[in-house]
């Protein structure tokens, strides 16, 4: 498969338009301007990372659905690449359906990603993959109830945060209240709802890159990660794994890929407890633990 680039500021340019312009953002750009792609940054702040290399950039809240889409719409971007979670989904599926831009992976994987319950629910309930035990509440009264259901101690998230934001390990019931105030205080979009997880008792948990592209998939070397309170401390690579337990990673990286769809890097978020796999989540991205060499 033949793909023209042409030259960046002219007409024959291929721009790519990139949501977030966070550390991760700013290495995308480098490669993407080493291919002579012309590179236009967003996000919500002044001078970021990525907007310190981009050819130029916007600072616009990518969650203000019109204001996105008239960046988009004026600069008339060939790829959005999306680079964080807090990003109006609505406006790219809207745009990629109309075949004005194609969003990577996809506007769905993107939608579908940011939100821990639409991500649980397809690996869990539809591709039938092994996860922890989880129940969904949007009320204080549900949550309470989801923790009689999954029992201490387990783990609280907001269905849609990143980075650890409002997430706790609930371990005595004295811990509930606080838990529940924690997560509405961390959500992306402020108050809403939270998954409330069993507790995984796992070995080591691992990163698998995942590669979509023309010819199939493609795996990197399973990356171990350590993470304090849900914030990334430290990663290695490759993680030491039995044959069993890397062909099982790869299996599942692949069915949760696959059903996401479109070309690109995923970063397969998964607990490995003996030759157990278990799902945890998927970032449509490389993921802040696979910058193994960057850190």
């Amino acid at each position: 498969m033949s793909v023209s680039i042409g030259t960046p500021f002219k007409p024959t340019a291929k721009k790519v338009l990139l949501c977030g312009s966070g550390e991760l953002g700013k290495e995308v750009v480098l490669e993407l301007q080493r291919y002579g792609v012309e590179v236009i940054a967003l996000d919500a702040y002044p001078d970021a990372p990525a907007m310190q290399v981009a050819d130029r950039s916007h600072v616009v809240s990518m969650l203000d659905g019109p204001a996105l889409r008239a960046v988009i719409e004026s600069e008339k971007p060939d790829l959005v690449v999306p680079e964080v979670e807090a990003i109006a989904t609505e406006v790219l599926a809207d745009l990629e359906a109309s075949v004005f831009t194609t969003v990577i992976p996809t506007a769905r994987a993107t939608q579908l990603t940011m939100n821990r319950e639409g991500i649980r629910r397809l690996a869990a309930e539809e591709l039938g993959l092994e996860t922890s035990s989880y129940r969904f509440a949007a009320t204080e009264e549900e949550f309470r109830s989801a923790i009689e259901e999954i029992g201490l101690p387990c783990v609280v998230k907001p269905i849609m945060s990143s980075s650890g934001k409002g997430q706790s390990t609930v371990r005595s019931p004295d811990e509930v209240e606080r838990a529940w105030e924690y997560a509405q205080a961390g959500g992306r979009a402020g108050q809403g709802k939270v998954i409330v997880e069993g507790f995984v008792d796992f070995d080591y948990e691992i990163t698998q890159l995942t590669i979509r592209h023309a010819g199939g998939t493609s795996f990197c070397e399973p990356i171990g990660h350590l993470q304090v309170d849900g914030d990334y401390r430290e990663s290695w690579q490759p993680q030491s794994m039995s044959d069993r337990a890397r062909g099982a990673a790869r299996r599942c990286a692949e069915a949760v890929t696959d059903a996401l769809g479109g070309y690109g890097v995923f970063g397969v978020e998964l607990f490995v407890k003996g030759e157990r796999v278990i799902f945890s989540e998927v970032s449509p991205r490389p993921h802040d633990t696979g910058m193994v060499t960057m850190i």
